[in-house]
Formats: structure tokens, C-alpha cells, sequence
């Protein structure tokens, strides 16, 4: 009976310790799907791990992670600016995609021309992604 008691009591504090551990690492973006993390210290070392299914819990897991982008059939980007402290910086428009680079309450961050950016917005024909700090690869 000890045993059990001293082996349940191990295991409660292994989860609360778990449980401390994750809990800082949540994701930037809900409602996304195509949901990827970008593992690295830079862009240049850049790994990109797909969450399939669920980001949150595919999160707790990652170490390293420099950036995250999620796909949205639909999005208010006003409305979607408003809810992550943003404002756009500048944009740009190039074969049918309208890409804006913004400041936001976001973590990750990096310097284009000298200036801050850590939320990149692709408006596409069929859906828009999001990316903190910029969205890397294609899209």
C-alpha cells in the first residue's frame, strides 16, 4: 500500500512538472489549419515541422522554435489586426498575391530594411496565411 501511495504521488508530481513545462508554449494563431512551426535560430538554419492535427499539442514538444504560420480559408484581417496588437508597415503585390508586413504583439521577430517585422500576411486567390515573424518557404 506504501508503494502504491509513494508511486502515485511520483507520478502526480511528474505531471505537474509537465504540465509547468508546457504551458508557456502555446501557439500565435487559432482557427489556422496547415499549421507549421519553423525550428532553428535563424532563417537560415530553418526546420519546418507540420503540425497534423493539433499545433498546441504538437508544440509542447518542439525546442527551438524561431517562427509559426497557419492557413485560413477566411480571415478579417482588420479584425484579425486588431486582436494581435498589429498595424501594417508596408506591402507588396506580386503574381495575384497581396503580402503585408506588419508590427504586432507577437515573439518572434525579424529586421527587413531596418525595420521590426514579426507578422507576415499572404492574401492568396483561395486563402490567406499568416506567419510570425515572416512567412518562410512558400505559400
Amino acid at each position: 500500500m506504501r508503494f502504491i501511495k509513494l508511486s502515485l504521488t511520483a507520478l502526480s508530481a511528474a505531471l505537474i512538472i509537465f504540465a509547468i513545462a508546457a504551458l508557456p508554449k502555446s501557439v500565435c494563431f487559432n482557427g489556422g489549419y496547415n499549421y507549421v512551426f519553423y525550428c532553428g535560430t535563424s532563417s537560415a538554419d530553418c526546420r519546418v515541422v507540420r503540425a497534423d492535427g493539433n499545433a498546441k499539442l504538437t508544440r509542447i514538444f518542439l525546442n527551438n522554435v524561431c517562427g509559426e504560420s497557419a492557413e485560413f480559408k477566411e480571415l478579417d484581417i482588420e479584425k484579425f489586426l486588431l486582436s494581435v496588437g498589429g498595424e501594417i508597415v508596408f506591402s507588396e503585390s506580386a503574381a495575384g498575391i497581396t503580402n503585408y508586413y506588419c508590427s504586432a504583439n507577437l515573439p518572434y521577430s525579424v529586421a527587413i530594411d531596418g525595420t521590426e517585422i514579426n507578422l507576415h500576411i499572404a492574401v492568396c486567390e483561395n486563402s490567406i496565411k499568416v506567419g510570425t515573424p515572416i512567412i518562410f518557404g512558400g505559400y
